[in-house]
């Protein structure tokens, strides 16, 4: 079986920060060329350029909105000609809404399903070509625990998340023709930049109660299982879902 060489390139939406940029550490210090497209397009590079510096590994930032699915193909051509053509993708982007259902607008509402659901059926269209060119390409999607669980306060967040689930399974029927592999990462309470004022707006434990091992997650302990999930070692895993979430959902604690 022929796979992926170690060096081959990985896009990650959302790459500027959170979940995204730990899944970028993760694969650029076992030498992973990476491109963290963001729509903070200076964050991302610096992000890309501590990278390198760190690492010692090629990395660049591109500026893209994702809700923009013209942007994704001149995102994809100044990739290819920083770091390579990719055959990994890492689909992290992300907003959440927390104004429940009372609060939910029309814009809200495309706007969060077009970032977190839609970019990574466009985006997956656009790097197909590419991946399935390198053999051992895979596509790790970023879903999260609220797809499973009842949550009041995001629904357009829950609803997106509960769709990428369904994606990947779908996408890998069709993928698998090519020899690329997708999965989906549901992590749980993870301290990132987007779950910080949660933690500030809420009393002390007010997470860890119902989390079996007692704590908030890290963004590399992610980061760390989309790089698995990239690699050589996950070649017989598709279609799946793994949750990252310290023992959250299986928790019966109150």
């Amino acid at each position: 079986m022929s796979l992926a060489t170690p060096s081959t390139p990985v896009i990650i939406t959302g790459g500027a920060s959170g979940i995204g940029l730990a899944s970028a550490e993760a694969l650029a210090e076992i030498g992973r060329p990476v491109a963290l497209w963001d729509i903070d397009g200076a964050k991302a590079a610096n992000a890309a350029q501590a990278i390198t510096a760190r690492f010692g590994t090629p990395a660049t930032g591109i500026a893209i909105d994702l809700r923009d699915l013209d942007a994704i193909e001149p995102a994809l051509a100044a990739t290819r000609k920083a770091i390579g053509a990719p055959g990994g993708l890492v689909h992290a982007a992300g907003i959440v809404d927390t104004d429940s259902l009372d609060g939910m607008t029309v814009e809200s509402w495309d706007s969060g399903i077009a970032i977190h659901l839609r970019a990574l059926a466009f985006v997956t269209q656009a790097v197909r070509a590419d991946l399935a060119a390198c053999s051992g390409s895979a596509i790790v999607a970023i879903a999260s625990i609220n797809a499973t669980l009842g949550n009041a306060v995001n629904p357009i967040y829950s609803a997106a998340k509960g769709g990428i689930l369904s994606l990947v399974r779908s996408l890998a029927d069709r993928l698998a023709m090519d020899g690329i592999r997708i999965n989906s990462v549901s992590p749980g309470q993870i301290m990132t930049p987007m779950m910080q004022p949660s933690v500030d707006a809420l009393p002390d434990g007010y997470f860890e109660k119902r989390i079996l091992l007692g704590r908030l997650g890290e963004a590399g302990e992610v980061g760390r299982v989309v790089r698995f999930l990239l690699s050589d070692e996950a070649s017989y895993i598709t279609a799946s879902e793994i949750v990252v979430d310290g023992g959250n959902i299986s928790s019966q604690r109150g």
